[in-house]
């Protein structure tokens, strides 16, 4: 090669590298004036806690096109940057909800007043003869079985709130057992054939009201697939009179021997109920914003904008329902640093290697269902995805501690984060797995490396106190300073991850049963509302997967139990032993299949 040949490439090389060297960090660092500002906007008052079905989530959509369109980013929607989808915000009680008692003295119950449905109850009527069943629990590790010896068959069952008081001796005082749970008393009498169920609080404490619960106040699926309601204690006490008893001498009976005392209620009693309920559902909308690269690979940066609106069942602070929850931590801090890396990042069109995806995500909050609907229906090939950013709560960072995960999805993610955190304060716990309850986790489903920025959880957490005067934005912006270096790399590096499946130290949350009883092991996709629970991923080496069970297929039968919601998954793995062989049934590709799963310690 002729030296001057040898000396021009070399020159060429060389400016090459002066480009992606300048190409490999934003032009300046992340404004904390600028950042904090954002957060101060996305969690004022008239964003109403960004809640779905809202106009505060609606003024946020907008803030958050509105500054894509002034940075010159074009858009990467349906309908330019948004990519509308529905969802199911709750319920709302109709006009023509009643509560017949048909007996010699035959009455009409005031809703509200007399009795209420619960939210989750199934629409429609039903009538029929009337059962007593304790506290309505099936609780075969403590001996005892509510349902024992009577026929609650197309009947209506009367329950007690709570659960036998000797629960707490035989489960180690570890507090309220998941039989103590309203939806575990609707699938238990499910299951076991009852039409309706009636909840009574029963005992109360001293100075306490015999208050029915507000409904749209306690979760549970969209139909739990029977009538549910609860009636004042005045009320079934007057039915238990019928048969000679009382609801406070029965109670007692039950707590002080842990035995069930169930009966039937004369045949001259029958209960008319006719429940009218309507589910309410709002569209809301992904935004979406793409910045050109040389090729048509991407790197996603993301995070959820929307919220809690006013509480709802998901507040933690259940006396503040009502009020505003800001919501600037989860995840106001989040989508601020979502157009904070997008400000950084935009004059570099056509300069990075591979593109970059800016998404910020409604529906996280109603389990991930943003970015299920994205990779269900994705806007961008989903193939030329290369990694996954996704910053959730990462606005109170105490102590300069930073967590992060999915660090073992990506081949090559290790060594870009131990670069990116050169010259920062940061003290970073890493974690391999991808799995979490946040967006990312969508992705992982679907083989696509992933890296989830968190600052932890605090006090604040789901109530309307998590306020932006708390958020840290100096050290908030000195991380967005090292997302945006991972990103720039992930952008420009010659060889894109591998996506690498990692084997959990322990089971994720949600992994079939959400913590709950033995291991299963898969994975719910948070946005299928189909009949039955759908598997968005099957954990590797966990049961599931050695059943042969896959990604994609539908639960619908766990052992002798019908599975319609992730409600009825959880309700049949908590009823089951580690080291229990349960023939389930999926639907794969709408036929159905049966698998023997061996059901394992969650570690």
């Amino acid at each position: 090669m002729p030296n001057r040949l040898r000396f021009h490439r070399f020159l060429l090389a060389f400016a090459a590298a002066l480009v992606l060297t300048a190409a490999s960090t934003p032009f300046q660092p992340a404004d904390p004036t600028r950042y904090l500002n954002d957060i101060k906007t996305l969690a004022a008052p008239d964003m109403e806690g960004r809640g779905a079905g809202t106009k505060g989530i609606t003024r946020a959509e907008h803030l958050i096109e509105k500054r894509y369109k002034e940075l010159g980013l074009p858009p990467a929607g349906v309908n330019g940057y948004a990519q509308p989808f529905s969802v199911i915000t709750g319920a709302r009680l109709k006009s023509d909800n009643h509560l017949v008692v048909e007996s010699a003295d035959s009455k009409n119950l005031k809703i509200n007043e007399d009795f209420v449905p619960f939210s989750f109850s199934s629409s429609g009527q039903v009538a029929g003869p009337v059962v007593f069943a304790g506290y309505g629990a099936t609780a075969d590790e403590f001996h005892y079985d509510d349902y024992a010896g009577v026929d609650v068959k197309d009947k209506i069952v009367v329950v007690l709130r709570y659960e036998p008081s000797g629960f707490a001796e035989k489960s180690g005082h570890q507090g309220l057992t998941q039989h103590s749970q309203l939806i575990t008393k609707a699938i238990n009498a499910r299951n076991h054939g009852a039409k309706a169920v009636v909840v009574v609080n029963g005992k109360l404490g001293d100075g306490e009201e015999d208050l029915l619960s507000r409904f749209g106040s306690v979760s549970g699926p969209e139909n739990v697939g029977l009538v549910f309601v609860q009636v004042k204690n005045a009320v079934a006490d007057a039915w238990l009179q019928a048969a000679g008893k009382s609801l406070k001498e029965v109670q007692e009976q039950i707590n002080s021997a842990t035995k069930p005392a169930s009966f039937a209620l004369p045949e001259t009693l029958r209960l008319s109920l006719h429940i009218d309920i309507e589910t309410t559902r709002a569209t809301v909308n992904n935004v979406l914003a793409w910045l050109p690269g040389q090729t048509e690979e991407y790197v996603i940066i993301g995070a959820h904008y929307d919220h809690l609106g006013r509480g709802g069942v998901d507040s933690l602070a259940p006396s503040q329902i009502g009020q505003i929850h800001p919501g600037a931590d989860d995840n106001a801090s989040g989508t601020a640093g979502v157009l904070e890396l997008a400000r950084l990042l935009a004059p570099q069109r056509g300069q990075l290697r591979r593109s970059i995806l800016f998404m910020n995500f409604a529906g996280e909050e109603l389990g991930l269902l943003g970015s299920a609907e994205w990779v269900k229906e994705p806007t961008r090939p989903l193939a030329k995805a290369v990694a996954m950013i996704n910053m959730d709560m990462i606005g109170r960072i105490k102590d300069d501690k930073v967590y992060i995960g999915g660090v073992g999805t990506g081949s090559t993610f290790k060594l870009i984060l131990e670069q990116a955190q050169k010259d920062t304060p940061f003290k970073i716990e890493y974690s391999p797995g991808g799995y979490s309850s946040s967006d990312h986790t969508s992705f992982v489903a679907k083989k696509i490396p992933v890296l989830f920025f968190f600052s932890g959880l605090h006090s604040d957490y789901h109530k309307p106190s998590d306020t932006w005067d708390k958020i840290n934005a100096p050290s908030a912006v000195r991380l967005l300073d090292m997302i945006g270096n991972v990103a720039v790399q992930l952008a420009n590096a010659q060889d894109t991850p591998t996506f690498q499946v990692v084997a959990e130290d322990k089971p994720p949350a949600g992994g079939g049963g959400a913590g709950y009883g033995p291991y299963f092991g898969s994975i719910p996709d948070f946005g299928q509302t189909e009949n039955g629970v759908k598997f968005a991923d099957v954990k590797p080496n966990s049961p599931a997967a050695k059943a042969g069970l896959k990604a994609g297929d539908v639960l619908i039968q766990f052992g002798d139990k019908p599975i319609k919601n992730l409600y009825d998954f959880t309700d049949a793995l908590r009823r089951s032993k580690v080291g229990d062989v349960v023939e389930v049934k999926v639907l794969r590709d709408g036929q159905p299949v049966t698998a023997s799963v061996k059901l394992e310690q969650r570690k």
